[in-house]
């Protein structure tokens, strides 16, 4: 006759005599696992299919780039920042030479400004549909990430249109950027809101009654507010767990105080208003492209007084002794800095992203560190998996939304 050894409480389970303690078994998820998005490695304790211990195993991506920075020029280390969270970056790009500014104290021109918003904007609603799409196949909705990908597809033609690369576009310059809007681009990003709209309001009715998704999601995962500030979470994460914290709101960059946009919050914490939160923020942002694209103002794109920072035009190297000259200082020795230190972060697709830099002067960081949300974003998976079972698991990291190329570094 088999033994039964479900317990109906704690108390029954801890008479039990030892001998007859059922163990606890070891599994490894990760790190070539297709619902841990990229190459993340946890280390669960299960007492049945129920998790009593989680361990993240971090640094299967680590390539380095804070040390790479301080052998690079502050544009050299552009193309890294591409590499970071690279489902947005167009938003990263921005977050690194904004920092850099402002440690030269340099003001970029209002048409460089909103055309940077606009672009992070569109960033953050690609990097959520992949979110979107990969969250729904997590849990067994193929649609969902079929329709997802092919906006994001239209997306990144336009960014090809724009930068010249569809994936790591290393579009942003310190002083500027590394060209103006190509004619008739800033219409074609209108004619992509006006169809975009009408589809997410699909995807989203594919999912938000979807009595599968519903079950896996609803109740799941729950992060307190109280902890949501306590492990330092940011982004959608943590204004699912009912926190009203945007960067882009509460200490506005770029011109973000100019535009027009609300903070979608939750109320429970659980995998559901995460999915309900980053859902709403698409259909902000695209509020905000239109804006952008409405009121983009004339004039220059770069810093036109910052010498020694933003290269001078090609037609002035080709005809100008002293551009050249400039020209090659620049691409050689690095936009040339001032002594000193500076943080700046943004609020990211993915969360707050931080750079901290010292310099000691000229073209090369001394020092740089970068505060990357997914990271601090997973430190809450030891607790946040424990007490479900391993099939929920996958809807956890679902909802978190992490990407691990910036959380390694």
């Amino acid at each position: 006759m088999a033994t039964d050894f479900s317990f109906p409480d704690a108390a029954a389970k801890a008479a039990l005599p030892k001998e007859f303690e059922p163990e606890k078994m070891s599994l490894s998820m990760g790190p070539s696992h297709p619902s841990t998005h990229g190459v993340l490695r946890i280390q669960f304790e299960l007492d049945g299919e129920v998790v009593t211990k989680a361990d993240p195993v971090l640094g299967y991506l680590h390539r380095g780039d804070e040390k790479i920075a301080e052998n690079m020029t502050y544009n050299q280390f552009v193309p890294y920042t591409d590499r970071l969270d690279y489902l947005a970056p167009l938003a990263n790009n921005m977050a690194y030479a904004i920092a850099v500014e402002r440690l030269g104290n340099l003001q970029v021109p209002a048409r460089c400004q909103a055309i940077r918003v606009l672009t992070a904007e569109m960033a953050r609603v690609s990097a959520h549909l992949m979110g979107l799409g990969a969250f729904g196949i997590d849990v067994g909705a193929w649609s969902v990430f079929m329709y997802c990908f092919e906006e994001r597809e239209k997306l990144y033609t336009l960014f090809e249109e724009l930068t010249g690369a569809r994936f790591t576009t290393s579009y942003a310059r310190i002083g500027g950027l590394s060209r103006d809007l190509p004619e008739g681009w800033l219409q074609k990003v209108d004619a992509f809101c006006d169809q975009f709209l009408p589809i997410l309001e699909e995807i989203l009715g594919l999912l938000s009654r979807n009595k599968i998704f519903l079950d896996r999601t609803v109740g799941v995962g729950v992060i307190s507010r109280a902890d949501a500030i306590a492990y330092g979470l940011s982004g959608p994460n943590l204004r699912g767990s009912g926190v009203a914290n945007d960067l882009r709101k509460d200490r506005p960059y770029s011109g973000y105080e100019q535009y027009e946009f609300d903070v979608p919050v939750g109320s429970k914490g659980d995998c559901y208003d995460r999915y309900l939160c980053r859902g709403e923020e698409m259909k902000q942002s695209i509020r905000i492209i239109r804006q952008a694209v409405k009121t983009m103002p004339g004039g220059d794109w770069y810093a036109k007084d910052a010498r020694k920072i933003f290269a001078p035009p090609k037609d002035k190297i080709l005809t100008s002794m002293e551009e050249l000259i400039n020209n090659f200082m620049i691409v050689t020795e690095g936009p040339q800095m001032p002594a000193g230190e500076v943080y700046f972060e943004a609020e990211n697709p993915k969360g707050v992203l931080g750079f901290y830099i010292v310099s000691k002067g000229g073209g090369v960081p001394w020092r740089l560190k970068i505060r990357s949300p997914s990271f601090c974003n997973l430190s809450i998976l030891p607790k946040l998996c424990v007490g479900n079972m391993v099939s929920d698991v996958v809807s956890i990291l679902g909802s978190l939304d992490f990407v691990m190329g910036e959380c390694d570094r």
